[in-house]
Formats: C-alpha cells, structure tokens, sequence
C-alpha cells in the first residue's frame, strides 16, 4: 500500500490535512478481547497488521489532532515514522512529538525483553503510518460486524462548540 494524501477531515487548520502523505490505521480494540472491534465505520474489509511491524523503538510518534463530530465520541489523530524518514522530518517541524513509551494515547515500551502496546480506550484512535506497507506484512479479511457510517470519520468536521476538543486562547 502506498501512502496517500490525508484529507481535510478533523480540525481545521491541522497541519496534516491535505498535506502529509501516509496510510490510515485504526487502533481500536474491544476492551475485553483485545482483538479489534467486529463493526467498523471505515468500511467492510479490514487489513490486519502485527503491531511490530510498523511501530517499535525505531518509530517516532507525533500528536496530530483531537476533534469530535457533533457527538460523544473523540477521534484522536497520531502520526507514525520511522525515525529520520521523509514523514518524521516533515512532523518534527510541524508536530508535538510524543515519548512511545509514556503517553495517554498510544505506547510502545520494552518489557522482559518483548515489545508491549498499550493504547488509550476512552477515544477514538486513528493513526497515519507515513511509509508503504507491504500487504504481506498482515492479512485482509471482512469484518464479522456492522459497518458504522454513523461514525465514518470521511470529510469530518470539527465541533467548534465542543468544550473537550477546542481551546480557548485569551477569552
């Protein structure tokens, strides 16, 4: 898979939309499985890849957004390189980077010598993967549930109204 422009869903003005080029990753998982939810608002089939391969000690991460769509649900947007790649280079200049191994949204840490993840529950977790990912890496499948436009984050905009996603500077 070959990365592709962003879109100009989420906040407006993010430094992303429509100008960084990656693939779009879900990290969602059912909190009581830990395998990845059976419905989806991304569409009916799904492509699976191991953790590892996209994101160890070798990664860097950057917080990209944080919007909602007029509803309960928050999206938080991050923004996964490899390090000294073309896509860390343009988000270190542009982007809070974030320590893999402590933050609120998603980790990568060492643990009795294996890679452990960790990710927040109480949000929506998309990720940018900035370079290509060969197919053979995971596995494609259909998802066993409901496809969910309800909360399709195509063409999104931002809640300009909402108390959690917009800050307020000087008022």
């Amino acid at each position: 898979m070959q990365p592709y422009v962003k879109d100009n869903s989420g906040s407006h003005g993010s430094p992303v939309s429509g100008t960084l080029h990656g693939i779009f990753f879900s990290c969602n998982t059912e909190f009581n499985t830990g395998q990845p939810p059976q419905d989806s608002p991304y569409g009916r089939i799904r492509f699976q890849v191991p953790a590892s391969r996209l994101f160890n000690t070798n990664s860097n991460l950057y917080f990209a957004d944080l919007y909602c769509m007029y509803t309960a649900y928050h999206y938080v947007v991050l923004v996964l390189a490899p390090k000294g790649s073309s896509g860390d280079l343009f988000c270190r200049e542009r982007l809070p980077q974030l320590d893999i191994s402590e933050n609120r949204f998603l980790t990568c840490s060492v643990e009795n010598g294996e890679l452990v993840y960790r990710h927040a529950q109480d949000v929506l977790l998309e990720v940018i993967y900035t370079e290509p990912v060969d197919l053979a890496q995971g596995e494609l499948g259909e998802i066993s549930g409901h496809q969910l436009m309800s909360l399709s984050t195509a063409n999104a905009k931002k809640d300009p109204s909402c108390k959690a996603c917009n800050i307020s500077v000087g008022r």
